[in-house]
């Protein structure tokens, strides 16, 4: 009897013992899991070439970017859009832009549109559940109207442009200052890279840490103007040519500010828990006629895509494969590389998931959560990406296959395979008859759900025929009249 007892007792004990070590292992368990909801930094570049950082072999010095890339993970399948708007859009949104009629170009200066009011955006999201949120830097989302402007779209704080390109000195675009606080024009001096990364310092530095943040800081560099302070210019004196000189200046500028953020994130204690994210809005460009409004036909093109083709405005790789990296420390692996497709729509539901946020408000999202993809180097479920769909042209991955469809006279159809052909070189389509069938059906299908014509375009044709139907040219001297042919 006396031994059955002990018996109850030492079972009664180990019992414990062992409730005692899991519970204890528990909470590492459920953190491995589900981390606790992060701080969020979205770093967004310009029309920042694939290949200028220091990561992707270039000679352009990013030791800041480099370090987040050796401490977190590449993205070398990440894609955006081959603009500025539709990328913003739809990193705002978790929708191509093509739903909403911003897949076509960019806002313009003078353009009076913006992203639809009745899209719930990622701050909007955010907000819900706690976070304090605050974009520093470019907008171009619509800036016409205050309804499109960005405290009247979830954020907190806003700081900087609301065009999409200004001089980085005077902070004007034609003739008028672009730079705003909280919806009040400012007038200061600085050059813009520089005062965008003091600012999102500055909030870092005034933040609670127990508030969940997420900081959008969206830099203009190195969008043209190539425009850059004689301190950094002068690091790139061996560049001759002086457009890329002043390239390479503006990122390692923007890469010094990046520098100063992260140190701002460790001095309150806020860096290991911070969700790090970069990437450039597009691919950088190749022609002066989509560098932006600044003529730029005098010199060079700077940026460099790498080995993939063409760049901005393109449906080619260079246009939309973009250089991304993401860094959480003590959840994403140092060192790692992300090599199956994502993209920028993606980066919606996978905030909202790390912050148990909904998105409930939202339209349909054409995002996926990438986060098992991101922390344990899973397979991840996109299997297709849509580069655009517009009413002349279109482009869409399945798999390895790259359909390139121009619709408008002369016709073009192009199909690549991404993993034997990433520079886009060999045209497999009179070879694949079945698979262009295929892609161009899906694009078809597509397209039903598509704004046409897209916002640009409507604007543009509304111009037009303000002018053209509106007005009556002929000649009023009879000497015109007699010299007509």
């Amino acid at each position: 009897m006396k031994f059955r007892t002990n018996s109850v007792v030492l079972l009664m004990v180990l019992l414990v013992a062992l409730f005692l070590i899991c519970f204890k292992r528990l909470p590492l368990v459920l953190a491995q899991q589900q981390p606790s909801r992060p701080h969020i930094l979205y770093i967004m570049s310009d029309d920042q070439g694939w290949k200028d950082v220091g990561f992707h072999g270039s000679d352009i010095k990013t030791p800041n970017l480099d370090r987040l890339a050796q401490s977190g993970a590449r993205l070398e399948q990440y894609y955006a859009h081959s603009m500025c708007t539709p990328s913003r859009a739809a990193l705002m949104t978790g929708r191509y832009p093509y739903r909403y009629g911003l897949q076509t170009a960019v806002i313009p200066s003078s353009g009076r549109y913006g992203l639809a009011t009745d899209e719930w955006l990622l701050p909007q999201a955010l907000k819900e559940v706690g976070y304090k949120t605050a974009i520093v830097g470019k907008w171009h989302l619509g800036h016409a109207e205050r309804k499109y402007w960005p405290r009247q779209r979830g954020f907190d704080y806003q700081y900087g442009p609301l065009l999409g390109e200004i001089d980085y000195f005077t902070h004007m675009a034609h003739g008028k200052i672009d730079w705003y606080r909280n919806n009040e024009l400012v007038n200061e001096e600085g050059y813009v890279t520089t005062l965008l990364g003091q600012e999102a310092v500055k909030l870092i530095e005034e933040h609670e840490p127990k508030t969940p943040l997420f900081l959008y800081l969206a830099f203009t560099a190195p969008h043209a103007p190539y425009q850059a302070p004689p301190e950094y210019l002068d690091q790139y004196q061996t560049i001759s040519d002086p457009n890329r000189r002043a390239y390479a200046a503006m990122i390692t500028a923007m890469d010094d500010q990046i520098g100063q953020v992260l140190a701002a994130l460790d001095k309150r204690g806020m860096r290991n828990n911070t969700f790090i994210f970069f990437q450039s809005d597009n691919g950088g460009p190749r022609s002066a006629k989509v560098t932006g409004e600044v003529d730029t036909s005098g010199g060079t093109i700077p940026a460099d895509n790498g080995p993939f083709r063409d760049g901005k405005a393109s449906l080619y790789e260079g246009g939309n494969r973009v250089v991304a990296l993401a860094n959480w420390q003590g959840h994403i692996q140092p060192g790692s590389v992300i090599d199956q497709p994502s993209h920028i729509v993606d980066m919606y539901p996978t905030f909202i998931g790390l912050a148990g946020a909904s998105s409930e408000k939202s339209k349909p999202l054409d995002g996926l959560n990438i986060w098992p993809a991101l922390s344990g180097g899973k397979t991840s479920k996109r299997n297709e990406i849509v580069y655009n769909v517009e009413p002349f042209r279109a482009a869409l991955r399945q798999g390895d296959w790259k359909l390139v469809w121009q619709v408008t006279l002369p016709p073009r159809v192009e199909l690549f395979n991404l993993a034997h052909d990433p520079s886009e070189k060999t045209n497999l389509a009179d070879k694949k008859p079945d698979i262009v069938s295929k892609l161009k059906q899906q694009i078809e299908v597509l397209s039903r759900d598509a704004v046409f014509p897209p916002l640009f375009l409507k604007e543009a044709i509304s111009a037009v025929k303000s002018v053209l139907f509106t007005s009556v040219s002929t000649p009023d001297e009879a000497e015109a009249i007699e010299n007509q042919p």
